[in-house]
């Protein structure tokens, strides 16, 4: 296999022209024959840089708008010539074929086309054919062709024909192969789900997804497992959020700070809400008047599983809740934003990172969930439903109150983000117990019920402020036991979907108890 290839002829056509003049500057320098397109050697020209029309190349103009120019034995021969075989070498000779050594090629900007919401006609127009077709002929023959498709590589090949005396090697071509098929995959994927949304094609025959490397991890749920990080552009969360101290995320700490994020995100930004996650479910949440207040209520709810937790807010960060947080330790705090003050306590704090966001994801908006089993992968929309106060139905014969509504949808907004079997209780505006993750609705009752016993402990209350409180639970109560486990423990209201089988007996047991329950009609199992 040949191992390097002087690179004396290139052939640049892109779209994203960022850095293009400085690498064909490099390029000319260095002895290099340019050949390009359209705009791209418009621009090229325009900075006095010799420059080949690829028309000139082929003998036919570019026609029918720019759809047509590179497609041309011209350009594909002279990118899947092999120079070793004699055959290929007599048929560049009897033709005229000019071999390239390097593309550099990036494509139509689809994905920006779709995010800016253009329409059906102006999105299929920038589908780019002629771009994939060359970078998909240059990576076949990286035997003997580099092949750049991405902005950030220029740097990487400049030192590359730096270090070779102006060749490339095979492992680099390689590598750069294997970017540019990863490149027009992606490309592919994103046209094809467009399209499948754009037709109404809810679930296509075949389904593609793509994403761009952000970072390696150190490891994944466990240290001898591998991991990264990709991005897909889809929402605003934590793989878009800067992290200013601390050592590396790790991924179980990106899935943490995830299922914060999405939580505080619910309750806007109208009032400070804190959110504290472990193991990916909330241990505490609440409103307040402050962010700091808001935090101190939150680690009230479950101050043991607080130690080493993730704090999301829904505000920027200030000093005073930071001189709260750095009270314990605290694996990860994220918010959208922070003063000075409050970077300059964490500061001292080495091992707390500190994570900041542009944005807040909207937890209405639409969008896919991949999650792979065996064999295979499952595909839903995301649970973007939601309720409000009108859509609830008292089924007691007891009305719950104003403030009662108002924490039955705070529970209930809480319980939406908690592994089911959940179960919340709150009051205030505040979790005093959270039962997650069980196999039985019962058992999760209990246990945010022992819970809230442990915050009267923890907090030297009289009782349990389970005593007065409010109960949401994720799905419908299927036998009476649950709702009477929560009434045994002072819940006086209940949120729950309804639709089981035994309603009426669930019904007559919270009659039965003096609780008032209403029913959504919507269920929200997180598993």
């Amino acid at each position: 296999m040949t191992q390097t290839v002087p690179i004396k002829r290139a052939l640049l056509s892109v779209s994203d022209k960022t850095g293009l003049v400085d690498l064909a500057r490099a390029l000319d320098a260095r002895g290099i024959e340019l050949v390009s397109t359209g705009g791209t050697a418009a621009a090229l020209r325009k900075v006095g840089l010799p420059v080949r029309d690829v028309s000139e190349i082929t003998g036919f103009p570019e026609m029918m708008d720019g759809r047509v120019k590179t497609l041309h034995p011209m350009v594909h021969g002279g990118l899947l010539a092999l120079r070793g075989e004699d055959s290929h070498r007599a048929a560049m000779d009897e033709h005229g074929i000019g071999g390239i050594d390097l593309l550099v090629v990036n494509l139509y900007p689809f994905e920006a086309t779709v995010a800016r919401g253009a329409d059906y006609d102006e999105t299929v127009e920038n589908i780019d054919i002629g771009g994939p077709a060359m970078l998909r002929a240059a990576a076949k023959n990286h035997a003997w062709v580099a092949t750049v498709t991405d902005t950030e590589d220029y740097d990487a090949l400049l030192e590359e024909l730096d270090a070779n005396e102006g060749a490339t090697t095979y492992a680099f071509r390689q590598r750069l192969a294997q970017i540019a098929y990863g490149r027009t995959a992606a490309y592919d994927a994103a046209v094809s789900t467009w399209m499948a949304g754009a037709i109404g094609e809810a679930a296509p025959r075949r389904r593609s997804v793509s994403a761009t490397l952000a970072q390696g991890l150190r490891y994944g749920e466990n240290p001898h497992q591998s991991a990264a990080l990709y991005t897909d552009g889809s929402r605003p969360g934590v793989a878009q959020a800067a992290q200013h101290q601390g050592k590396a995320l790790s991924y179980n700490n990106l899935n943490d700070t995830d299922a914060a994020v999405e939580l505080v995100a619910e309750f806007g930004q109208d009032r400070p809400a804190c959110v504290i996650v472990k193991h990916a479910n909330p241990c505490g949440v609440a409103l307040g008047e402050t962010a700091a207040e808001a935090y101190a209520r939150a680690f009230d709810c479950d101050r043991t599983s607080a130690f080493g937790g993730i704090v999301a807010l829904n505000r920027p960060l200030d000093a005073e809740t930071a001189r709260a947080i750095t009270g314990i330790f605290t694996e990860v705090v994220i918010a959208p934003g922070a003063d000075e003050e409050a970077r300059a306590i964490f500061a001292a704090k080495k091992n707390l990172r500190l994570l900041t966001l542009d944005a807040l994801p909207d937890p209405r908006a639409a969008g896919p969930m991949l999650r792979q089993i065996a064999g295979g992968y499952l595909l839903q929309d995301r649970d973007a439903g939601a309720i409000g106060m009108d859509d609830l139905r008292v089924v007691t014969r007891r009305q719950p109150g104003e403030a009662e509504l108002r924490d039955l949808m705070f529970a209930w907004t809480v319980a939406r983000h908690v592994k089911s079997n959940a179960i919340v209780y709150a009051k205030d505006m505040q979790t005093v117990g959270i039962g997650a993750g069980q196999m039985s609705r019962l058992d999760s009752s209990m246990i945010a019920a022992v819970k809230a016993e442990r915050m009267a402990e923890a907090l030297g209350l009289p009782h349990t402020p389970a005593q007065g409180s409010v109960v949401a639970s994720d799905a419908f109560f299927p036998f009476p036991d649950g709702l009477l486990a929560a009434a045994e423990a002072g819940a006086r209201a209940v949120i729950q979907p309804g639709g089981s089988v035994k309603d009426e007996e669930v019904i007559a047991a919270a009659d039965g108890a003096g609780l008032a329950m209403v029913f959504t009609g919507m269920r929200h199992f997180r598993h």
